[in-house]
C-alpha cells in the first residue's frame, strides 16, 4: 500500500471491521424506529453556520461561503445541532430528532474523533425524569441486554442507576461539592489533595470527577449522573427546588460518557448573559485562537422565549455502537475510521 494512503482505506481495514459496521445500521435503524413510533419528527439542519455553538473547551473547524458576487461569509462546522433544533421546536412545538454529522477540532482519542455522529432529541412538555426514562427505553430497544465495555459487563435490563452529583462526590471523594462551588483552594481541602498552580474550581472539580467518580458509576448498570452544580450546565435552567445546581445529567456505562442531556433554559435574556461569561472565559483560556470570531446566534436567542417547556439530549451514535458491538476504538464503527 503507498504511503500516501491512509491506513483507514486499507481494503482488509474495512473487512476486519465490516461486522460492527453492519451492527452500525441496525442500531441506526432501531433509532428511527424508535422515535418514529413515538411520534416524533425526524429534522436536518446545517452543518456550516455562522454560530458552531458557545461551549468554552471546544475547538471548531473554520470554513467560509462565497457568494455569487465574490463576498466571502465566514462559517463554522458546528460543534452540534442544537441551536438549531430548539429553533424547530420553538417554531412547531414538535417533538424532533435529528443524527447529525458534527465536527471537534483537536480531539482524537480510542473514544473521540474529529469528525462523527451525534443523536439529538428534544419533547416539548418532558422533564429530566421523563427523559430519563425514555433514554432507558431507548438504549433497551436498540442494545442487547448485556455488553461489555472498559472490562465490565453492564446489564441494560435493570433500571439504571439515577445519582446525583453532590450526592457522587460525598459518597466517593467525601466531598460536599455544592458548598465549595467557586472555591479552589477550599475544594482541595475537603478533597485532601495538593491545588496545582493556575488550577481553578472548574478544573479541580473535573480532575475529581475523573480521578475519583468515573471509575465508580456506570459499572454494571448505565448511571445518569443528575443536578450538576449551576455553573455546569450553561443551556440548562435551575432546578426550582435548589438553584445551587441545574437540571443536567450525563449518561455513563463501562467508563464511556453517553449523553448530555437538560431541561432547556427558555429565558433568552439568561441565556445571553450565560453566553456572554462563557466568551469572556474563552477568551481569557485561548486568547490566540479566535475565540470570538463569530456573532450570537440571535436567532437562537430569539426563539428561546417561544420555546415550550422541553427537554432535550445529546447521544454520541458512534458510542453508542461501540457498545452494541462490543468494541472499544470508536474508529472500528466508522466506516473509514483511523
Amino acid at each position: 500500500m503507498p504511503d500516501s494512503v491512509p491506513a483507514s482505506a486499507d481494503p482488509d481495514r474495512i473487512v476486519d471491521r465490516l461486522p460492527f459496521l453492519l451492527r452500525r445500521n441496525l442500531v441506526r435503524r432501531g433509532i428511527r424506529a424508535f422515535f418514529d413510533a413515538r411520534g416524533y419528527v425526524e429534522v436536518e439542519t446545517p452543518c456550516a453556520v455562522p454560530t458552531p455553538g458557545e461551549e468554552v473547551h471546544l475547538k471548531v473547524f473554520r470554513t467560509e461561503r462565497v457568494g455569487p458576487d465574490g463576498a466571502i461569509q465566514p462559517l463554522w462546522l458546528h460543534t452540534s445541532p442544537e441551536f438549531a433544533m430548539k429553533r424547530i421546536v420553538a417554531a412547531t412545538g414538535l417533538p424532533v430528532y435529528q443524527l447529525a454529522r458534527v465536527w471537534r477540532n483537536a480531539e482524537g482519542s480510542h473514544l473521540h474523533a474529529h469528525e462523527f455522529t451525534m443523536l439529538e432529541w428534544y419533547r416539548p412538555g418532558a422533564t429530566l425524569s421523563a427523559l430519563m426514562d425514555e433514554t432507558e427505553a431507548l438504549l433497551r430497544a436498540v442494545l442487547p441486554p448485556v455488553v461489555r465495555a472498559g472490562g465490565a459487563e453492564i446489564g441494560i435490563a435493570p433500571a439504571f442507576e439515577r445519582l446525583s452529583v453532590a450526592d457522587a462526590f460525598h459518597r466517593y471523594a467525601g466531598v460536599d461539592i455544592l458548598a465549595t462551588e467557586g472555591n479552589a483552594a477550599a475544594l482541595a481541602d475537603a478533597a485532601g489533595c495538593t491545588l496545582r498552580a493556575g488550577e481553578t474550581w472548574e478544573d479541580l472539580f473535573f480532575r475529581l470527577m475523573m480521578a475519583r467518580i468515573e471509575p465508580h458509576i456506570g459499572r454494571t448498570r448505565p448511571t445518569f449522573l443528575t443536578h450538576w452544580p449551576a455553573s455546569q450546565a450553561a443551556l440548562a435552567r435551575r432546578d426550582p427546588a435548589d438553584p445551587r445546581v441545574a437540571l443536567r445529567f450525563e449518561l455513563y456505562a463501562g467508563g464511556i460518557e453517553l449523553a448530555n442531556a437538560f431541561e432547556e433554559l427558555t429565558d433568552s435574556a439568561e441565556q445571553r448573559q450565560r453566553f456572554m461569561v462563557d466568551r469572556a472565559r474563552r477568551t481569557e483560556l485561548y486568547p490566540h485562537e479566535g475565540g470570538l470570531d463569530w456573532p450570537l446566534d440571535e436567532a437562537f436567542l430569539a426563539a428561546l422565549d417561544s420555546l415550550p417547556p422541553c427537554a432535550g439530549i445529546a447521544l454520541g451514535f458512534d458510542r453508542l455502537v461501540m457498545l452494541a458491538a462490543g468494541t472499544g476504538r470508536i474508529a472500528d464503527v466508522q466506516w473509514l475510521g483511523s
